[in-house]
């Protein structure tokens, strides 16, 4: 029998996404005229196809991608909360994916679309009889869609949206942002309030190719695979926790899962291709891995400092002398805090 789930995390592209069911009544979004979702990559190959899931992380974006429902996800640096959104777009051949990254000064426009008056000011004093320039185009020529805004249009498939550390927003854009989720569209102010609100205007993937919006709105028809990364820095409002769903990534628990993260992403320099034994790694990459699992109970370290390390401990084993080396490892994996590193059998 033919598994629900969508995503498998096998990191072997199909079209399995063509197989969800119709989504919930109240999740159902009629956008149109309907768009094909660009082809090509997902931006971001190595974390596509180096990204090892765990089975709650592969649960909970199927629960995603069946609710039509944005994706919270929480961790430690360096549990893969970011990659996540790009094995997904991979696996289900989604194309591109739209990154929004958020600080303090980020608004909900910010990732809607931007609009340049001053530009099309300028075109229009060159315009005026005795000016140097052309007639002024289109204000579709003054708009862009952002990567939020860019995500709902109606596409036939989800586009992947990563909403990048979305714990350091402003306190009202998590509550901004649910009027967004659960409408599926948004309005153009500026061209809504035209005699003619119609106009072709560029999206957050290209400035060269157009979209028309009509009636100086958007809607979306396939709402997308929305990823939102947090970091922990803040508690969320519980009206906006209501409609997400979360997963919680915890560190690798053993010296195991650390050496095949290792083969993942490094295999190729250290001479550990996939697939091969653990034995495979060299005596000094071995090593760094013990020193890293062993160091986790004394505070914070992110896995990406364990593939740093292992990356300089090896091309300078080959002029130093073993002691130097793992002083070096011991260098490039500061702890982040004194907080220990948590892991699935904390």
């Amino acid at each position: 029998m033919t598994s629900w789930q969508i995503y498998s995390g096998s990191r072997r592209p199909h079209d399995g996404v063509d197989r969800l069911p119709a989504p919930p009544p109240w999740r159902t979004f009629t956008g149109g005229p309907p768009l094909r979702t660009p082809q090509g990559d997902s931006g971001n190959q190595h974390a596509a196809v180096s990204y090892r899931p765990g089975k709650d992380a592969v649960r909970q974006v199927n629960a995603a991608l069946y609710l039509r429902r944005p994706l919270l996800v929480t961790g430690a640096p360096g549990t893969g909360k970011s990659s996540l959104a790009y094995a997904v777009a991979h696996e289900l051949r989604l194309g591109r994916v739209l990154h929004w990254p958020i600080t303090s000064r980020v608004t909900l426009r910010d990732g809607l679309y931007a609009y340049d008056p001053l530009t099309r000011l300028y075109a229009a004093e060159r315009a005026r009889p005795g000016g140097t320039g052309p007639q002024p185009d289109d204000i579709g020529d003054f708009l862009r869609l952002g990567p939020l805004g860019t995500a709902l249009l109606p596409y036939e498939r989800p586009r992947v949206l990563l909403v990048d550390e979305i714990d350091k927003s402003d306190i009202d854009l998590p509550n901004d942002l649910l009027t967004i989720f659960e409408k599926g569209s948004y309005e153009l102010v500026e061209l809504a309030r035209r005699a003619e609100p119609t106009a072709r205007v560029m999206t957050a993937d290209s400035t060269t190719d157009r979209v028309e919006i009509r009636d100086g709105t958007v809607t979306c028809r396939a709402f997308p695979f929305i990823v939102m990364t947090s970091n922990g820095e803040r508690e969320f409002p519980p009206a906006f926790l209501r409609r997400c769903v979360t997963v919680d990534l915890k560190q690798p628990a053993g010296v195991d899962e650390l050496t095949a993260i290792v083969r993942e992403h490094l295999g190729g320099v250290v001479g550990a291709g996939e697939g091969r034994q653990d034995d495979a790694l060299p005596e000094g990459v071995r090593r760094v891995v013990q020193r890293f699992f062993e160091r986790r109970g004394g505070g914070l370290l992110a896995n990406d400092q364990l593939l740093n390390a292992i990356y300089m401990c090896h091309h300078a084993s080959f002029t130093e002398r073993p002691e130097t080396v793992e002083e070096l490892a011991d260098q490039v994996m500061p702890y982040l805090s004194s907080e220990p590193t948590r892991s699935d059998d904390a």
